[in-house]
């Protein structure tokens, strides 16, 4: 029996393994997006190894089980310090085709957040700028691809000068002057991972967003999760943690949903909360996040 299981017991168990190798190639942040149903199998290969296999595989096993499941869970237990945090920001991927811009502008502007980032602002829902033009003066919109670009806007005047926008790599950036003073506002709109071309589009962006000098809140659809090795690359470019427990926001199907829409603040602020918003028209939810600047 033991000849006869143990192959087929290592497949789910390497592919657990190749979750942590992003930083190898990019395959293993595509196996990342799935580590906790891998982390479950795997726990239940684990045991039955134990008792039916080899003891130290079962024991590599079992370590390999509970370090991937505690990379899971331990972003859920992000502590919450003070939420009547004086600076908000709202995230969304309004998806190309919203049908109507109208209950997200609403959705926006009831929590009267200081910034907004969004993505997949196409030419049928781009209008949604003009409309919160008055509120949120400081603009940066900048083209992306075929589903649209993306865009930030502030309530705070925006630094002269300041405003970036890098068409080929999903960024809109702006440095805006707030009571605390001043702070990049960045929203990004990763591609899909590998073997589509986000590993290449965050090597571009990693040096862009270094370049960066002074306090960063980011928000964006990273199309990947918190444990990832493109996010770690994103909050170590920038200086930032980000805020709050996983918001899942995205639903593959009926079953499986993921925590891909982030926002980020720098390491030396104090993050509040994060609150999911409703998806509005999108397939996304929206993320609302409350933070210090300093």
């Amino acid at each position: 029996m033991r000849h006869l299981i143990s192959p087929i017991f290592l497949i789910p168990l390497l592919l657990l393994l190749g979750s942590h190798m992003g930083a190898l190639h990019p395959l293993g942040d595509s196996l990342a997006v799935f580590r906790g149903p891998l982390a479950v199998v795997g726990g239940v290969l684990a045991l039955l190894m134990g008792r039916f296999g080899p003891k130290r595989a079962g024991v590599a096993a079992a370590v390999l089980v509970v370090w991937s499941a505690y990379t899971v869970l331990a972003p859920k237990l992000a502590f919450s310090v003070a939420l009547d945090a004086p600076y908000a920001l709202y995230q969304k991927n309004m998806r190309f085709d919203m049908p109507s811009t109208v209950p997200l502008q609403d959705d926006i502007l009831e929590p009267d957040p200081d910034f907004v980032t969004l993505q997949e602002v196409s030419q049928n829902n781009l209008p949604i700028l003009a409309n919160l033009k008055e509120q949120y003066p400081a603009q940066v919109f900048c083209p992306f691809a075929g589903v649209g670009g993306v865009a930030v806007a502030s309530r705070w005047p925006m630094v002269a000068g300041s405003e970036r926008c890098e068409v080929s790599s999903g960024m809109a950036a702006m440095q805006v002057e707030t009571p605390d003073g001043p702070v990049w506002v960045v929203s990004l709109h990763l591609h899909w991972p590998y073997p589509k071309g986000q590993a290449a589009q965050v090597r571009a962006l990693v040096p862009l967003l270094a370049a960066l000098e002074g306090p960063v809140v980011l928000g964006g659809d990273f199309n990947m999760v918190p444990w990832s090795h493109t996010m770690r690359s994103i909050t170590a470019a920038t200086d930032t943690q980000r805020i709050g427990a996983p918001k899942y926001t995205l639903w593959l199907g009926k079953y499986y949903s993921l925590p891909i829409d982030h926002v980020l603040i720098n390491k030396n602020a104090h993050p509040a909360d994060t609150w999911k918003r409703p998806q509005l028209g999108s397939d996304h939810n929206g993320v609302l996040a409350r933070f210090y600047i300093r």
